[in-house]
């Protein structure tokens, strides 16, 4: 059977750090001390985007509720933990743009009752960096006095104040997940996701250390063609109405990413509630709860605009760290240093720019990207935001 570590990408230090915490609660839970001194109530994993910091917080998680404390894989605790149906463990991802207080604090109460089938009540929340100022309170009250048996885990880019509080961050153990080596994401797509060995390498070499992007970019067509129509907008600036071309390009690409993405599954959440609340029925007391159902529909349809658009948003964003690696990739051209490209694959189309461009011309354009990205973190509308970029692509 395999273990449950095994889903961890590239990430030795961590998951040796984590193995040895995971093999003390036993003996805490048998009022013992802890023998490795490596245990506590809160962890906060860090990383960049595709380092598989939610992975690490499962697979800690499936560990916490193993049977045999080591994250084997075959038990009841770690099958339904990893799956996410295990009933002690707690997963939040932010489907809008932010966690609420009145969330958190939900959570923070549900976090303090006692474990029902595990040993632990573990909480995992995934995104951390976007819990609001209220929420983030809501959550320090409980990591400064843990419920008994109640470990928290915290996802987020980095230890910055900006993503987690300085308080909540002085409570945590923290777990600093690096960029998994090329060939670690490849040897994973062949071995887990059957991918042959040629496409495999190629996607690892291209996703910027993201597993998650090179599973996609290896199984899906479409978002290989949504990359290429991407790197091929550098050199695709010739006349001034390009910039409104490929702006536009890029935010119904976004827009249709989102859309495809939420359209199944918005429909399905919306005629689970309306069964739930009593659509359909007959009889007495249908016109009150069809009111009720109608009013509950409405709030859902409101997250679930919320969601669609910090999809878009993130589809958005990948697209701009595509084109802010190829700028990269320019002025490592132009540099001769002989450091590995972002994208090898577009290595021609570099060669080509370094020779039309100044390192001076390739920086700011590279700048206008980071400023994009940056301005669609403010709420600058996004086709402004990506209008204005590319108008600075175009002239240098």
């Amino acid at each position: 059977m395999t273990s449950v570590w095994s889903q961890v990408v590239g990430q030795e230090p961590a998951v040796e750090t984590l193995q040895t915490a995971a093999s003390a609660p036993a003996a805490l839970v048998a009022g013992e001390a802890d023998p490795t001194g490596g245990m506590t109530h809160a962890w906060l994993f860090t990383g960049p985007p595709g380092s598989g910091r939610s992975v690490a917080a499962r697979t800690f998680a499936a560990a916490l509720q193993c049977s045999t404390g080591t994250g084997c894989g075959g038990c009841s605790g770690c099958r339904t933990a990893v799956a996410g149906t295990h009933a002690d463990v707690r997963l939040v991802v932010p489907e809008g743009l932010s966690i609420s207080v009145a969330e958190m604090r939900s959570l923070v109460q549900a976090a303090a009752r006692r474990p029902t089938t595990g040993e632990w009540q573990v909480v995992i929340i995934e995104d951390a960096d976007r819990l609001t100022e209220g929420a983030s309170n809501a959550l320090l009250k409980a990591v400064e006095e843990p419920p008994d048996r109640t470990v928290f885990l915290l996802c987020a880019p980095s230890d910055h104040p900006e993503d987690v509080s300085v308080t909540i961050r002085s409570r945590c153990r923290l777990v600093t997940l690096r960029t998994p080596p090329p060939d670690a994401i490849a040897r994973v797509l062949a071995e887990r996701d059957g991918v042959d060995e040629s496409t495999a390498r190629w996607a690892a070499s291209v996703c910027g250390g993201h597993v998650g992007r090179a599973r996609r970019l290896a199984t899906d067509e479409a978002a290989r063609g949504r990359r290429d129509a991407v790197l091929r907008i550098p050199l695709g600036l010739r006349r001034p109405g390009d910039v409104f071309t490929c702006a536009d390009e890029l935010i119904k690409t976004a827009e249709s990413d989102a859309a495809d993405e939420s359209k199944s599954r918005d429909e399905a959440e919306a005629e689970e509630l309306r069964t739930a609340m009593g659509s359909g029925g007959t009889g007495k007391g249908v016109a009150a709860a069809k009111r009720s159902a109608d009013a509950a529909v409405k709030q859902l349809e409101k997250r679930q605009k919320s969601r669609a658009t910090r999809t878009q948003r993130d589809t958005l964003d990948l697209a701009l760290i595509d084109l802010a690696g190829f700028y990269r990739d320019v002025l490592v051209t132009s540099s001769g240093s002989g450091a590995a490209l972002n994208h090898p694959d577009f290595a021609e189309h570099s060669r080509e720019a370094a020779r039309e461009w100044t390192p001076a011309s390739t920086l700011r354009r590279l700048e206008a990207v980071l400023e994009c990205r940056e301005a669609i973190t403010w709420n600058v509308k996004p086709r402004i935001a990506v209008e204005a970029m590319i108008t600075t692509l175009r002239e240098g």
